[in-house]
């Protein structure tokens, strides 16, 4: 079955990667890729770069009510990545009440559902790394 991303251009099927932008003037970097630098404000010089697949929590949220049909509870991140780029993205790997800001978490693929030919439709989230002992006690 052939798969494709949810937004072209914003994600690597293979090898999995994020897609971002990187300002040759100024450096700096965002995501989603931009078509002009929002630090510096240049519209020209701006390259694809594929961005870092290892990230760490910065804030969380755990939903707990959704519309009809979506599963609860689920957690909703920013996770910093190393180019100082943050991505809002949902997470896996832990129970609702054992996140922690500052856990390490890397860069998932996950199918959502089938796109008009039958293709499976990609996007991404992070799953958090297991820690060997909590803060809580």
């Amino acid at each position: 079955m052939s798969r494709r991303p949810w937004r072209e251009g914003m994600i690597n099927l293979d090898p999995p990667r994020l897609l971002g932008s990187q300002c040759q003037s100024c450096g700096n970097t965002t995501f989603p890729p931009q078509r002009f630098c929002p630090a510096c404000g240049r519209g020209d010089g701006l390259d694809e770069v594929e961005l870092s697949t290892r990230g760490t929590v910065y804030s969380f949220t755990v939903v707990r009510q959704a519309p009809p049909g979506v599963a609860v509870p689920y957690v909703l991140a920013y996770v910093d990545l190393r180019e100082q780029v943050r991505v809002m993205c949902q997470l896996t790997g832990a129970q609702p009440d054992d996140y922690e800001i500052g856990m390490e978490c890397d860069l998932e693929l996950t199918p959502f559902g089938h796109g008009p030919e039958g293709a499976e439709t990609v996007g991404f989230r992070f799953r958090v790394q297991p820690r060997v002992a909590s803060r809580r006690s």
